[in-house]
């Protein structure tokens, strides 16, 4: 039952933010995070607790290894969704650079559009 409250609660927020992701969030990381990711992780990373958890991006150690992030904003995970179709490889790079670096993370090691690419694989094509 939580995971469908969050699920509710996530695809509201998502729907919500639905201008902004029609128009292409900038390239900037910040941007990104403030336009996408904020409304559930809250300002300051801190993630939430409530119908459901979000887990908080400050401090976080599983951000260590870029492609632990990367993997997750493309791909979704438990009751977050898949943003691969939203953002580009250069925006999911820039993003998790954004993330890894501020929130008190000091992750320097620095993402590039080229390595979330190859992550990803080759996008399918629609046959209809």
């Amino acid at each position: 039952m939580r995971r469908l409250v969050l699920a509710l609660l996530l695809a509201c927020a998502w729907g919500a933010a639905g201008p902004a992701r029609a128009q292409a969030p900038s390239a900037d990381g910040g941007e990104i995070y403030r336009q996408i990711c904020q409304a559930c992780h809250m300002q300051g990373g801190t993630g939430a607790i409530g119908a459901g958890r979000v887990p908080a991006l400050a401090h976080n150690a599983r951000l260590a290894v870029a492609a632990y992030p990367a993997t997750i904003v493309a791909q979704g995970h438990g009751g977050m969704p898949w943003f691969s179709d939203i953002l580009s490889p250069a925006q999911i790079a820039s993003v998790v650079n954004y993330v890894r670096t501020h929130f008190g993370n000091h992750y320097q090691d620095a993402l590039d559009a080229q390595t979330v690419e190859a992550m990803l694989g080759p996008k399918k094509v629609d046959d209809h």
